[in-house]
């Protein structure tokens, strides 16, 4: 099975149903976190009411779905919340000293990236310096020319929204075996290439990671400066993201961060925290907090890094292909949104990279973000549904509109 660098693919099989999340090959149940992570831990401030559908939803990740950590930051910007920032944690963030699962560690936020990418592309759509409706055959002549695949033919947007029809690169065979790579360094235009040989999709909607590594190419042609650093300079440096940056080739994550695990194809779990994640470049490869992400996400749904009219263009969605996302789930410009259980939907990205660590950010209809970390990515479908339901639970509690159990 090939790997997609999204951060929460879901494709169904049809006997038995199974999952294939992205940036990891479907593997065994891993074993249970060891006995010193199975108390669930609700360090909310003092100031705050509990929340006990949100410890509830960590736990079942941990006791249930065999995770070994999980930790969910929830935030409210509102001048009339109740609570400003709230936290549930459970399990352990590193398996070999039982240290707890905590909201402050660092982690890889794979796909997440990708909403920082696209911010940037819009930026520069505000400054005119770019056209979403202009052909990627503009910016980088010559570079889309084989397969049938045609940067004449294919917009700055559709890169954006993912409705390119350009192949995922992850999809080649390569990928299937993805430890034999993970201290291997990739270079963006590699990846497109060999992404050209690949077949075409099936559907017009196709999650591909090819398309933001075309667009941070494109960055680099109209800034004269790599994306990375285009990407610091214009969020991260001024929204403070301190514990947020650009790995590059180094395979260690800097300062305190939880590990995280995969399972090898004997079934036996595996530390995957040390991995070069060059192969996700603007597409997959910040180091992150749920902090960060929540003042990321929050500032901007405020409309503090984009103004009004790219904004609104961020947010126009088109219907996802449910069998790589989930039902309801729609795509903008690096956007997802999806629907919450107490009306509205929320809007934000998820990720996952293959060594296991498992992100997601969003925001909701009434103010509140939440970013979710995991050590590992939910390897069964009703796991995976467990973990969207976590965000419902952190959007939804105690809001107006919660809907009460029958």
């Amino acid at each position: 099975m090939a790997i997609s660098l999204f951060g929460s693919v879901l494709r169904r099989r049809t006997a038995p149903v199974a999952v294939a999340l992205a940036c990891l090959l479907t593997a065994a149940p891993a074993a249970t976190a060891p006995a010193a992570a199975a108390q669930p831990r609700q360090d909310a401030p003092r100031a705050c009411r509990p929340h006990p559908a949100l410890s509830r939803a960590v736990r079942h990740l941990v006791a249930h779905d065999r995770i070994a950590g999980a930790a969910v930051l929830v935030t409210d910007a509102r001048p009339d919340a109740s609570c400003a920032r709230w936290t549930a944690s459970d399990g352990v963030a590193d398996l070999r000293t039982g240290r707890p699962m905590n909201t402050t560690d660092r982690l890889r936020v794979g796909s997440v990236t990708k909403t920082f990418t696209a911010t940037v592309v819009l930026q520069l759509a505000a400054e005119r310096r770019l056209s979403l409706d202009a052909p990627v055959e503009r910016y980088l002549p010559g570079l889309i020319r084989a397969g049938g695949h045609d940067g004449r033919r294919i917009t700055v947007r559709q890169l954006l929204q993912h409705t390119s029809g350009l192949p995922d690169y992850l999809d080649a065979p390569e990928w299937q075996d993805f430890e034999r790579l993970r201290y291997r360094h990739f270079e963006p235009r590699r990846l497109v290439a060999r992404a050209l040989r690949l077949p075409p999709p099936e559907h017009a909607w196709h999650y591909a990671t090819t398309n933001y590594l075309i667009a941070g190419l494109i960055v680099r042609e109209v800034t004269g400066h790599s994306p990375e650093t285009e990407i610091t300079r214009r969020v991260i440096a001024p929204l403070g993201l301190r514990d947020t940056y650009w790995p590059g080739d180094e395979t260690r994550i800097r300062g305190p961060h939880s590990h995280s695990y995969f399972s090898a194809a004997d079934g036996r779990r595996k530390d995957g925290t040390d991995w070069n994640t060059t192969f996700g470049g603007v597409g997959g490869a910040l180091v992150s907090t749920p902090a960060d992400l929540t003042r990321f996400a929050t500032a901007l749904s405020a409309g503090r890094l984009l103004p009004a009219p790219q904004l609104a263009e961020m947010r126009r969605t088109v219907p996802a292909d449910p069998d790589r996302l989930w039902p309801g789930a729609r795509y903008g410009l690096g956007l997802i949104t999806s629907p919450l259980s107490c009306g509205g939907t929320w809007s934000g990205h998820a990720g996952t990279v293959p060594g296991g660590h498992r992100a997601l950010v969003a925001t909701g209809p009434g103010g509140r973000a939440v970013a979710v970390a995991l050590t590992e990515v939910p390897a069964t479908l009703p796991a995976e549904l467990d973990f969207l339901d976590v965000v419902d639970k952190a959007l939804c509690e105690g809001t107006p509109t919660e809907r009460t159990p029958a």
